[in-house]
């Protein structure tokens, strides 16, 4: 058996007591570690409108990523296209392509990761462009191809830069998409799991080979903890299920510390659906860990693992990551 791909996800949010700079020192840190470990790529995501998760300047972040690392791939995770215009996307990262070379990915969602009263203000009209977002990642895409296959219309620097583009979604029509236009598809496990299982499924069965990806390819995102201990996990996890709480509830707390008790925190529906959304949750020692991502590997076709953590304490949630790996080698088992 070989070793499951790592990446990571990273909301750059915002700890309780600290600042928006820490958050982004934060984000450097863990990424140099994510190097360290080996894994494949580190992806940022975005989101606006939210002063806990500070993700919304995404290729911006992206860029300062890959100017503190040497090696591992950085992308988005994605950008959200109906907030901005295929061409100053295309611009964007294709400056990055120029600068840093083949290290970075553009992950394309069709949400518009925040309100659609922020949405308006972001796109400044009042059609929706969550409808154009297949025709919208293919005019993208056609701004990366070689001179003389654009049109009028060109993307400089990003003409003949051919960064790669990945297909995000937590649902059936983004596989579908995603198989129609033969790109590698990420699915967002980690908040919205419902459709996992039938998404890869159909993404797979429906793979057309195209320029860009001969066999289907797909990244699953989960939240993970992985502590020396089961009960140490369950304890840093805690701030997993406050953040979720925070989401449900559409409340702006910032990223608290761990709590010994969820008991009087949250209501019978409130609890039910933290639980429902993080229901794809990797938590506990390397053995625990390793066996759920054995049972996990076994029910869904995936081909690398994406993961996303709450953990409050950064040197804790960079340990988690260095046990996640360890959790991931399959190498040792027969």
């Amino acid at each position: 058996m070989h070793s499951i791909p790592l990446s990571i996800l990273d909301l750059v949010s915002v700890r309780e007591g600290h600042s928006n700079k820490d958050a982004i020192q934060d984000m450097t840190g863990l990424a140099k570690h994510a190097e360290k470990l080996g894994f494949t790529r580190y992806w940022l995501t975005e989101h606006h409108n939210m002063p806990s998760v500070i993700s919304s300047a995404t290729s911006l972040l992206i860029g300062h990523v890959l100017q503190h690392t040497d090696s591992i791939r950085v992308g988005s995770g994605g950008v959200m296209l109906p907030n901005h215009t295929p061409l100053v996307v295309a611009e964007q990262f294709g400056t990055l392509a120029t600068i840093y070379g083949d290290r970075v990915d553009l992950g394309l969602g069709r949400a518009p990761g925040t309100d659609m009263q922020t949405a308006r203000a972001l796109r400044r009209t009042s059609q929706e462009t969550t409808f154009s977002f297949p025709q919208d990642v293919v005019e993208l895409q056609q701004y990366f191809k070689p001179l003389d296959q654009q049109g009028m219309v060109r993307a400089f620097p990003g003409t003949d830069t051919n960064v790669p583009t990945y297909i995000l979604g937590s649902s059936t029509s983004s596989a579908i998409l995603a198989a129609r236009l033969g790109l590698p598809y990420a699915f967002a496990a980690h908040f919205a799991p419902t459709h996992l299982q039938d998404a890869v499924a159909i993404y797979r069965e429906q793979f057309q080979p195209s320029e860009y990806l001969k066999e289907p390819y797909v990244i699953v995102c989960v939240n993970a903890v992985v502590t020396e201990s089961n009960e140490q996990a369950d304890f840093l996890a805690t701030s997993s299920t406050l953040f979720y709480l925070n989401v449900v509830r559409r409340t702006e707390e910032f990223l608290k510390p761990p709590v010994e008790s969820l008991d009087g925190l949250w209501s019978p529906f409130e609890e039910r659906a933290v639980k429902d959304m993080s229901t794809y949750t990797l938590r506990g020692d390397v053995e625990t860990v390793r066996s759920q991502l054995l049972a996990m590997k076994k029910a869904i076709h995936f081909d690398e693992l994406m993961a996303v953590s709450y953990i409050y304490d950064q040197e804790k949630r960079k340990k988690s990551y260095t046990l996640l790996s360890e959790a991931a080698d399959f190498s040792s088992l027969s």
